[in-house]
């Protein structure tokens, strides 16, 4: 017994002697990191990267975005929480402070030497790299806290396109789509942006999922003017809140926003202006599953779709090929959930090889450059340049978009709610242009979302092709296409949200032909295009189908018109419109056109207005009978449905300005006169 005994103190002790004296711990301690923690007894902030990484690569195959992020988080989550469990304990037992990490295999820690070596020695453990404090040169405002103005369209909404994007029928404004930003916060009771916070409802808020704050502890001393550990979203510059307003925002006539029907969440990940490595992270994985405000209950489901990204790490700062690999992985992951991750490409140009810093140089980064406001879209002198150099030899920036001179919404010093407009020029005013973009199409083609790759390529191949000036970055010449300056070109939204349709419905009428109703309908363009379901309805609600019609114009050049022929209609009000069918079985509605047929028998006259309507309904034994006066707008939706005697006057309904159509029901609500039109002021 004795001997046993003796046996395992001495295995002990050679354990213990053998693992502090394992010759490769000292090599996992990035230097940097080794020299900020000389002093003795310091306690300095470090990153533990582990040696093993999860594999999320089925989600590549996975089509929904919504089955990507779950396994995403599932899967990184699962294994973080199981492959760290070693590490976190020897930490918790030394009662340092920690933060695990699952959107990468990694653990924030602050502590001194001492416990770096006893971290690094142990064989789960990879690297130890810094947390160094990465800071933003903020863009100077122009014209501060300038009331709201008639402004109409900003420049660079109208040099994308997207304006027209908003005209389309039916129109495209990026409803459905949720953006995320991360920044150095948001003033969200701004009234250019607070309608679309997803976290109000018009009359309370709710920040849940909808807001994180990842500033736990002033990064350069003194004081903020948000605070800390915030549970609403605040705005410490002005950066955050210029940014969203050029994604989502609108008020009255300042249209400043690219999708101003999208929603927006946030993350705060600088101070002032200052973040570091873990700030970022912590941001990045709260988009994937974002949590309540007690930071638990993580839900992927409520994961924006696209994110902004208007920072950047440089070198000078600690940022290095030691430790580009680990925030690419993040990046990598995020985008594996189906997230796009738009980041502004810096301002450090016009040099080459200027696109040197976390997160542009990244390949799963799709990277911002910023052009001017004059009409042939030249670069700005400021924007960096690729190729990337200091990481993989790869060409960036993607894209660029308008950056100089760009109007938004903006906050203030002392938050007295005092809110404003200003002018800011940078990459920073670029991405968000783009991210708007993304929100488009994804409104427009919602069976892309989640579709990170198609959703780029989309952006890519449908810039309008700029081309770089003497002197030339990379293998670039005169003629290249895609380049290092421009990237793919400048983003074109009209142009990318054409080509993501199926069909380009250029025209869609319906007339009568007899006692037929004819519709007609031109195509600009199609591809993968099935066919056509059309589909009739009395009350524009219930439909069905009455035939189909093949695509005939996939792969044409030219514009391809359509003729089909309902020879029975309803007696009445019809209600006409078609379902486009792709190979792929996606499908996507065309606007609502109506027509009336006549009844015998009875009519309805109708004399408008101000503000009251006079109606008679005239036939044998109308007087004896009880009415129905049913009401709709011109897309089919019953806006006043009243019982009413043989005449009377009736009160217009309290709608926007427009035609609406009046049809006369029995007491069995079947139509018996045509129905009438109706001008309301």
């Amino acid at each position: 017994m004795r001997k046993s005994l003796l046996f395992l103190l001495l295995l002990g002790c050679f354990y213990q002697s053998g693992f502090a004296q394992n010759p490769d711990w000292r090599s996992k301690i990035d230097p940097k990191l080794w020299d900020y923690a000389q002093k003795p007894d310091s306690a300095v902030e470090f990153f533990i990267i582990m040696q093993k990484k999860a594999d999320v690569s089925a989600a590549k195959q996975m089509r929904k975005k919504e089955e990507k992020g779950k396994y995403v988080f599932e899967t990184l989550s699962a294994f973080a929480e199981k492959d760290q469990r070693t590490v976190r304990d020897v930490l918790q037992n030394k009662n340092v402070p920690l933060h695990s990490f699952w959107i990468i295999n990694a653990i924030w820690a602050k502590g001194s030497r001492a416990l770096m070596e006893q971290i690094a020695q142990m064989p789960e453990v990879g690297h130890l790299r810094t947390n160094p404090i990465w800071h933003l040169e903020l863009p100077p405002l122009v014209g501060a806290n300038t009331p709201a103005q008639d402004r109409s369209v900003e420049w660079g909404i109208i040099k994308i396109n997207a304006d027209d994007v908003w005209n389309k029928n039916p129109p495209i404004k990026g409803s459905g789509i949720v953006v995320g930003g991360q920044d150095t916060g948001y003033e969200w009771e701004h009234q250019a942006i607070k309608e679309k916070y997803r976290g109000w409802n018009g009359s309370t808020a709710d920040h849940n999922y909808n807001w994180h704050d990842a500033i736990h502890a002033l990064i350069n001393g003194g004081n903020n003017s948000c605070g800390l550990d915030l549970d609403e979203p605040c705005d410490d510059t002005d950066h955050g809140t210029h940014t969203m307003g050029t994604m989502v925002g609108s008020e009255g006539n300042n249209n400043i926003g690219v999708a101003p029907e999208a929603q927006w969440i946030g993350c705060r990940n600088m101070e002032e202006g200052d973040g570091t490595p873990a700030t970022y992270i912590e941001c990045f994985e709260w988009f994937v599953a974002p949590t309540d405000l007690n930071d638990q209950n993580e839900d992927p489901s409520m994961a924006p779709h696209v994110i902004n990204n208007s920072w950047s790490c440089p070198t000078s700062e600690g940022c290095n090929a030691g430790n580009f690999p680990d925030m690419e992985a993040v990046v990598e992951n995020v985008r594996a959930a189906g997230i796009v991750v738009v980041v502004s490409a810096s301002n450090n140009g016009p040099g080459c090889s200027t696109v040197d810093s976390p997160a542009a140089i990244f390949d799963a980064s799709f990277s911002v450059g910023a052009t001017t406001n004059v009409a042939n879209d030249d670069i700005a002198n400021y924007s960096s340049r690729g190729p990337v150099t200091v990481y993989t030899n790869i060409m960036k920036p993607d894209i660029a978009a308008p950056g100089s001179g760009v109007r938004s919404c903006v906050g203030t010093d002392n938050n007295s709610n005092n809110y404003g407009y200003g002018t800011k020029s940078g990459t920073s005013m670029a991405g968000p242009h783009v991210v708007g973009v993304a929100a488009l199409i994804m409104c427009a083609r919602p069976d892309l979302i989640g579709n990170v790759d198609e959703l780029e390529d989309l952006m890519r191949n449908n810039a309008v092709t700029r081309f770089a000036a003497a002197p030339f970055c990379g293998n670039d010449n005169a003629n290249s296409h895609p380049n290092n300056v421009y990237g793919w070109g400048r983003v074109d939204a009209l142009a990318a949200v054409n080509a993501s349709l199926p069909i380009e419905l250029l025209e869609f009428t319906a007339k009568h032909l007899g006692k037929t109703a004819q519709l007609q309908w031109i195509t600009g363009s199609e591809k993968e295009c099935s066919h056509f379901t059309m589909q009739r309805s009395s009350d524009g609600f219930t439909w069905k189908n009455i035939g189909e019609m093949p695509c005939r114009g996939n792969g044409a050049s030219s514009e391809t018109s359509y003729v089909f022929n309902d020879p029975s209609p309803y007696k009445g009000l019809n209600y006409y419109r078609f379902d486009q069918l792709d190979y792929s079985g996606q499908s996507s509605k065309s606007p609502v056109r109506a027509l009336s047929f006549a009844f015998s028998g009875y009519n309805l006259r109708v004399t408008s207005g101000q503000g009251l309507a006079y109606f008679e309904v005239v036939g044998e034994d109308a007087n004896e009978n009880i009415w129905r006066l049913e009401i709709r707008s011109m897309d089919g939706r019953e806006v006043q449905n009243i019982s009413v005697g043989e005449k009377g006057w009736l009160k217009l309904p309290d709608s926007p300005s427009g035609l609406y159509s009046i049809l006369l029901r029995d007491v069995n609500g079947r139509a018996v006169a045509v129905e009438k039109w109706l001008w309301v002021q």
